[in-house]
């Protein structure tokens, strides 16, 4: 049996099969169980070899995104060579010659890398990105930061998001970069003051109380640890802006996963973001490790997401049948906040927040203890945003491994991207032509195919057949809107233009949508969404998110990180944000 369909058939409620056992013992043989501190074995004691298929789907990735020696590959086995072997020298930090030359180390033939011969890198000379990009615009947006600003991080939105969100602050750090290179670090600091001893780093930090919001801090409960806070994460995408910091810092630029246009390492700016970035990269490891081992305990390469917010895509379609399953517990009275800023119409339904508070309290009554959790919660999906957000995040923070010489992480990380590499095909349905989420308890797949389906192209984690059917299925539902890219497919019955991630377009997917079109080598496709979000702020403001019929912003208004990026993404002028 191959590893898509093991993996689809296995209902990971149950004990590992001795296929499963055999599997990642191939890939990863002394793996030790789970301890209540989640720490993996030293990469000294992880086991090199793994199988021929693995190797050639490790191998088909960019490796460019990491630029550790290669593996090494016999007749009969694959293994990665330990750091003081003769054959691979040990790595150092390296030299800016060097990262220079990082895209060309172990890089597939050019004849297989399309996205090198049409895909240009974008920098202060090049204004095909930011042109139609009204500067009122540009200007709203660094308006809207440094109006969001709290004094260290930022608020997604007045009023509806009082508060610092994990994911957003990742983004908005990226759209700070373009404006204020020492703020947009001290994002990434305030996020990560917040992470457990555990290495979680929590969906929402309360920093402050706020009366707009609810559930709050009281609800959560968590207040023993460094800050109150959820209980729960959302995707990773910490280490992807970290990496992105750095570059910028540098003179690069990060767009499509082509690195490095420029830039020294001397200068004062270099150095204070190589200071941040070594500062930050052993908390980006340690929560890293925590998603391995607190949503990953079976190793088998994809992590469950256990709690709809903690997707990030809180009432998303994709969720509406194992969010069914949640018996609805007799929980306190509760009155929503949400709705005195936003419109109903415009958000999760009171049946689903009455399913997202039975599961907050369920997870509160065992303190969020992640080695409960994984088996106690009734929602356990596969989700493909945040496992591919995660093997991207992976993909960066072997990058950084290697630019503050941390060889042995960067072994470590091999291992988490060799299992999701093998895991990935079992998300992939041909007959849709798109990636889909996994309900865990079933094994079955979700029926809603959404925006998040994309989303293995930024993660560089699809094959070039499934990069081709992924971009004919996008041109399909961007034929049958306005403006791209829904959420969810337009055919789908249940296709909902306003209501938040039931069918309204986000800049942030946009955004990781078309990085990962121009990674494989579509560039028409990515202009054109590019354009339509380009449109979309011009025309109508930024917004959280827009109805993808009309164009009509919708969510909340002054939006961080619809304006992040407008400054970082959609103008690649630097300086002001303003371009020309």
């Amino acid at each position: 049996m191959d590893v898509a369909s093991l993996m689809a058939s296995h209902v990971l409620s149950a004990p590992p099969p001795a296929a499963i056992v055999a599997l990642q013992a191939s890939v990863h043989e002394s793996a030790a169980p789970p301890t209540a501190s989640f720490v993996p074995p030293p990469p000294s004691e992880v086991a090199a070899s793994t199988d021929d298929l693995t190797f050639q789907a490790i191998n088909s990735l960019d490796w460019a995104q990491g630029g550790l020696p290669a593996l090494t590959s016999s007749a009969s086995s694959t293994s990665l060579l330990p750091p003081n072997s003769p054959s691979v020298p040990l790595l150092r930090r390296v030299s800016t010659d060097t990262l220079l030359q990082i895209d060309a180390i172990n890089a597939p033939p050019l004849t297989t890398r399309p996205h090198l011969e049409s895909f240009p890198i974008p920098g202060k000379d090049d204004q095909r990105l930011a042109r139609g990009l009204r500067a009122e615009v540009l200007i709203e947006a660094e308006e809207i930061l440094r109006g969001n600003d709290r004094g260290g991080y930022t608020i997604p939105a007045k009023g509806l998001y009082p508060y610092q969100w994990n994911w957003d602050s990742g983004l908005v750090a990226i759209g700070w970069s373009a404006v204020d290179h020492e703020r947009a670090w001290e994002e990434m600091r305030r996020l990560f003051s917040a992470q457990w001893a555990d290495g979680m780093v929590p969906h929402i930090v309360f920093h402050q109380p706020s009366p707009t919001y609810f559930p709050g801090p009281d609800i959560w409960g968590t207040a023993d640890h460094p800050r109150n806070s959820t209980g729960i994460t959302q995707p990773p995408i910490a280490a992807t802006a970290v990496r992105q910091l750095l570059e910028r810092s540098m003179g690069g630029d990060f767009s499509g996963g082509v690195a490095w246009n420029g830039g020294s390492l001397a200068d004062d700016r270099s150095s204070y973001s190589l200071q941040q970035a070594e500062e930050l990269f052993p908390k980006l490891m340690a929560y890293h490790r925590w998603f391995q081992m607190a949503r990953d305990p079976q190793g088998t390469g994809v992590v469950a997401t256990l709690h709809p917010w903690e997707s990030g895509m809180d009432n998303s379609v994709a969720w509406d049948v194992p969010l069914r399953n949640v018996p609805v517990d007799d929980i306190p009275a509760y009155t929503r906040r949400d709705l005195g800023h936003v419109d109903a119409s415009m958000r999760p339904t009171q049946a689903e927040y009455d399913r997202y508070l039975t599961l907050l309290y369920r997870f509160r009554a065992v303190d969020y203890d992640p080695e409960q959790l994984y088996y106690l919660s009734p929602f356990r999906v596969t989700d493909v945003c945040t496992n591919s957000l995660l093997h991207r995040a992976n993909l960066d923070l072997r990058w950084l491994a290697v630019t503050l010489g941390r060889t042995d992480n960067a072994m470590e990380i091999d291992q988490w991207l060799q299992r999701s590499v093998a895991a990935f095909p079992s998300l992939w349905d041909e007959s849709s032509g798109i990636f889909r989420c996994r309900d865990q308890i079933t094994g079955e797949f979700l029926d809603a195919a959404t925006s998040a389906g994309f989303l293995p192209l930024f993660a560089r984690v699809a094959t070039p057949e499934q990069a081709e059917a992924l971009a004919g299925t996008l041109s399909t539902w961007l034929d049958q809107v306005e403006y791209g890219v829904p959420s969810l497919d337009p055919a789908d019955a249940r296709f909902d233009q306003l209501r938040y991630w039931r069918g309204p377009v986000w800049a942030i997917v946009n955004y990781m949508v078309t990085d990962g079109l121009r990674f494989y080598g579509y560039e028409d496709l990515a202009t054109r969404v590019e354009g339509s979000t380009r449109q979309l702020m011009n025309e109508h403001g930024l917004f959280e998110y827009y109805d993808p019929t009309t164009g009509q912003g919708a969510g909340g208004s002054d939006f961080s990180w619809t304006a992040a990026m407008a400054l970082a993404w959609l103008n690649q002028t630097g300086g002001s944000g303003i371009a020309g």
